[in-house]
């Protein structure tokens, strides 16, 4: 893998996101992909549950910018912002940790979400 290798996997990931296209998770990922989005939470595991997750955010209109920071043989640390607009308006800074398997798709995906607001350590936390 390199930068251009990944870059266009964020691509697909971004339109097939975009245009609800669970389909298109079949070709984004394995099909035992282990898909994190949070480091602290279980894996959903398979295309299936990949798809469910993304239900979440069926239709919902957002802006995205990615860049990657890293590439090392078939892992890749990739930086990315994504505002979801009205009427439920959230920011988000995320670090994407991505697995590739050899045939260009991913099976291993680990997000790391940050938002305005945020706590940044326990002493934070005001709960």
């Amino acid at each position: 893998m390199d930068r251009d290798d990944v870059m266009r996997w964020v691509a697909g990931y971004e339109r097939a996101w975009r245009e609800s296209d669970r389909l298109a998770v079949d070709t984004l990922f394995t099909e035992d992909a282990a898909y994190r989005a949070s480091p602290y939470e279980p894996s959903g595991i398979g295309l299936n549950a990949i798809k469910e997750f993304w239900a979440n955010d069926a239709g919902r209109t957002f802006v995205m910018d990615a860049r990657v920071v890293a590439v090392d043989g078939d892992v890749a640390v990739v930086r990315v912002y994504v505002q979801y607009l009205a009427p439920n308006e959230q920011e988000y800074r995320d670090m994407w940790i991505l697995r590739f398997a050899p045939d260009g798709r991913v099976s291993d995906f680990e997000e790391w979400a940050y938002f305005p607001g945020q706590p940044y350590s326990a002493a934070d936390d005001t709960s």
